[in-house]
């Protein structure tokens, strides 16, 4: 449907609301509309009504038609980890996929209705969400929403980690730490489509096969040290494994740390680091500033959507809930023993 910029239509349980947009505040005579959404009230998920978010300077309002669900997401509902400054503090989501419903001023790349995906800093898990135009994708057109719901995120911070903190390179062996998880099953496909071998460790021996279907040698993650040595390292499960990543690193070798779930603090032989002339490396996505996540959806646009419109890689989907079973889509991924995203379709 294609909309002109004097008038929006929202889809609301399945109906539309016409709405005049003027621009000005003080002269605005679109009607009050609250949208629903995935809401954090005392450490549970609930859902809720919100006010609709309206788009600011160079900002998009987009229609969410899935919204993955990630680690951080957990511990945003125990209260471990804040939305940045201006996202919701109440609504969790991280990534969005969904159609271009209005451009605010100054926003012009994509047309009302045009097909996009992105990372956003909160609030994906809603009917509505409000994006920088500069963190927008296309979603590839044979690309169905889940997997499109479920791609921003976990593919930025696999990409990010490997290639711009790691440096990865072809004929490099890479080990991923929780490679049944959304990051891991992005990071085996991208090391693998680099040229790098890669092993990956799955505690769910179920999970295993498949996972070598995506092209990793797929081990138990106890011992795993002794199937190295590796160049890098990409850590998603935590401290626990902080002194074997050491022992299986190669000289010269790479450790990132993205993902702390099975705890934060852990032992160092900080000498056995320096023999190996290692280095050890973290990182988070979410409060980076704009700039920098700017940068990060370009080069998933350059580097990784090709790969993504070949087939070379995929978004692998372990279950999809609509919005009103938010609660039970956070059971399910506290329970573990998942392979790839699951996906809220609000």
């Amino acid at each position: 449907m294609n909309l002109s910029r004097g008038e929006c239509f929202i889809a609301r349980r399945g109906k539309f609301a016409a709405r005049a947009h003027h621009g000005n505040p003080s002269t605005d005579t679109r009607l009050a509309a609250t949208m629903r959404a995935a809401t954090i009230r005392d450490g549970e998920i609930v859902i809720a009504q919100h006010p609709d978010p309206q788009p600011g300077k160079d900002e998009v309002l987009v229609r969410v038609r899935a919204a993955g669900l990630n680690g951080a997401d957990m511990m945003q509902r125990r209260g471990l980890y804040p939305a940045p400054p201006g996202w919701p503090q109440d609504i969790p989501g991280l990534e969005i996929a969904g159609e271009v419903v209005e451009n605010g001023p100054g926003a012009s790349r994509f047309d009302t209705g045009a097909r996009v995906m992105a990372i956003v800093g909160g609030g994906g898990q809603a009917e509505l969400s409000v994006v920088h135009e500069r963190m927008l994708m296309p979603v590839p057109q044979q690309l169905g929403w889940p997997q499109a719901g479920g791609f921003p995120e976990v593919f930025a911070t696999a990409h990010d980690a490997l290639f711009t903190q790691a440096g990865l390179q072809a004929g490099e062996r890479l080990l991923v730490h929780g490679g049944a998880g959304g990051v891991g099953t992005a990071a085996i496909q991208l090391g693998v489509s680099t040229g790098a071998r890669v092993t990956a460790t799955v505690r769910n021996a179920d999970n295993r096969e498949q996972v070598a279907q995506l092209g990793a040698t797929a081990i138990e993650p106890d011992g795993f040290e002794q199937h190295g040595p590796f160049d890098a390292i990409l850590e998603l499960v935590g401290a626990p494994n902080l002194g074997a990543n050491v022992d299986a690193l190669a000289t010269s070798g790479r450790i990132v740390v993205i993902g702390i779930a099975a705890g934060a603090k852990g032992e160092l032989n900080l000498a056995k680091l320096m023999y190996k002339r290692g280095r050890l490396m973290a990182s988070t996505m979410r409060a980076r500033p704009l700039e920098e996540k700017a940068l990060m959806t370009r080069g998933l646009e350059r580097h990784v959507l090709p790969l993504l419109e070949s087939g070379a890689v995929a978004v692998p989907v372990a279950e999809t809930f609509p919005l009103d079973e938010a609660p039970a889509a956070y059971e399910r991924f506290a329970a573990g023993g998942k392979l790839g995203k699951l996906v809220l379709l609000p």
